[in-house]
């Protein structure tokens, strides 16, 4: 009887077992299923993001395609320009609109004229190639380890406290507090490196991506403004007042050019702020992230080293005729200044951390100067010199209105520098039958002041493509705000140059 019970306790045992196991496997089973199904969700997720994704290049690369054929049938047929001016203006439209649409990644496009002008005879490959290894790139490297030291200690957070501290805790105030920072340090230093250092301040603020947005313009078009006050606040002062010199045209002392430019500075700077924080309201903002920042040992000692940086580009710079400067290479002092970033005991960067360099921006700079390079080969001045002739008995005011949305818009295609260094010796050449020598100075000086005011495309400005690329900025964000700042810089420089500058300009014999 025993053994009776303990078999069919053992069989309750295994009965119940099996019970278990396929209440388990029961429960198991949409458990399964479930998971299952979310995989293949994810899966078809995947896939449809891919097929927007490729069908948005294909989009874009279609646009830009045609956008390209276009712009060259309109140069050959309609302005009636030679095969190889009208191929070079299809592949500059062509680029322009890849940069824009974000078809493909901006260092891609940047390395594309490398392939497209020596496949069509625009340049070969040696002269295209050499041009991404522009001496004024390293001066933008330079900066770039600059600015990733200041990133990587804080620093950018105490420079933000302290401007932010002097003005209303909102937007209309961080906007503003941006914009006279880029100012002041674009007084001395570039308005690319001045881009890149407050460039994690705008970024540090907020989470709010519409506000952040207003805060990176404000660095960015801040950057491009501060250019314009002194002859060394962007490349294309010195390229114009060395062409001046070159001429043997009246030149502009260091201490005139700040006095004639400071007003319309100022000017443009309280019109950006205006702009900026149109439709966002005086929000309030939560700065309390900075009331923990406080200046620290490394702060100071990065702090020395771009003051040290600061008093050796001023003092390099000449102040004719009063002083010529140390004539050393302003690239060269960058890039060590950079290069001292890496220095045991006195540098703050590791190697890893030269990932953070946004090389596209450095194919960008090389793809303008490529641009430029094949503009100075194409021989467009008997084109221009026809052109300008047109304006001949044309009010001068009418005139320098017309030089300035020239400039503007042409800064939409090339570089600043590149513009500059182009036009300057065509606009001397071509104005010289009808316009005096006064004349052709303050508008080779409107030329050159305005190319820094084009605030709508990336690619125009260093601070604009630095922003763009490293801000997540929309183009049409930068379109819709830089179109409004570039009308009133145009109507600006118009009045100013029709008035004020002329009281300041004077001609030397030749």
């Amino acid at each position: 009887m025993q053994e009776n019970n303990a078999e069919s306790d053992i069989k309750k045992q295994d009965s119940t077992q099996q019970e278990h196991a396929t209440t388990l496997q029961d429960c198991a089973t949409p458990n399964l299923q479930q998971n299952t199904d979310i995989a293949n969700i994810e899966t078809k997720k995947e896939q449809t993001t891919k097929q927007d994704r490729i069908t948005k290049i294909l989009l874009g690369m279609g646009l830009a395609i045609l956008l390209g054929g276009i712009t060259f049938c309109f140069a050959y047929f309609y302005l009636h320009a030679s095969l190889k001016v009208a191929t070079l203006i299809g592949i500059i439209g062509l680029l322009v609109t890849l940069w824009t649409n974000k078809a493909l990644p901006m260092g891609v496009v940047s390395l594309l004229p490398i392939i497209l002008f020596p496949s069509f005879g625009i340049l070969d490959t040696k002269s295209a190639t050499a041009n991404y290894a522009n001496p004024i790139i390293y001066l933008f490297l330079g900066g770039f380890m600059i600015a990733t030291a200041t990133e990587k200690i804080g620093l950018h957070k105490v420079i933000a406290k302290f401007f932010l501290a002097r003005f209303p805790k909102n937007t209309k105030g961080a906007i503003a507090a941006l914009g006279v920072a880029s100012v002041m340090l674009g007084t001395a230093l570039s308005n690319s490196t001045v881009a890149l250092l407050l460039l994690p301040v705008a970024m540090s603020i907020t989470d709010n991506k519409i506000l952040r947005t207003r805060f990176l313009l404000a660095v960015a078009f801040g950057a491009s403004i501060s250019g314009i006050t002194t002859p060394i606040g962007s490349p294309p002062n010195l390229i114009y007042l060395g062409f001046l010199e070159s001429q043997g045209l009246g030149g502009i002392s260091f201490t005139t050019w700040i006095f004639m430019m400071a007003p319309l500075t100022c000017l443009m700077l309280f019109m950006m702020i205006q702009i900026l924080s149109y439709g966002v309201g005086n929000q309030p903002l939560n700065l309390s992230l900075f009331d923990s920042v406080h200046i620290n040992a490394t702060h100071k000692r990065l702090l020395v080293l771009i003051v040290a940086l600061l008093f050796i580009l001023l003092i390099n710079s000449p102040i004719r005729p009063l002083y010529d400067g140390l004539g050393l290479n302003e690239n060269v002092i960058l890039l060590a200044f950079g290069l001292m970033m890496f220095m045991p005991k006195l540098g703050f960067l590791d190697w890893d951390d030269t990932k953070s360099i946004p090389y596209e921006i450095i194919f960008l700079f090389g793809a303008g100067f490529c641009i430029a390079t094949a503009f100075s080969q194409a021989e467009l001045g008997g084109a221009f010199t026809a052109f300008f002739a047109h304006f001949n008995g044309v009010p001068f005011v009418f005139f320098l209105f017309l030089a300035c949305c020239f400039a503007i818009i042409a800064t939409g295609f090339l570089s600043t520098t590149a513009l500059i260094a182009i036009l300057l010796p065509i606009i001397e050449v071509a104005t010289q039958p009808f316009l005096s020598d006064m004349a052709r100075i303050l508008l080779m000086l409107v030329v050159t002041i305005c190319a820094s005011f084009s605030f709508m495309i990336p690619i125009s400005t260093p601070p604009n493509a630095i922003v763009f690329a490293q801000g997540g900025i929309k183009a049409w964000d930068m379109i819709r705000f830089g179109f409004l700042l570039s009308l009133v810089g145009i109507v600006c420089v118009t009045l100013f140059s029709s008035w004020y500058w002329w009281s300041f300009l004077e001609i030397n014999p030749t």
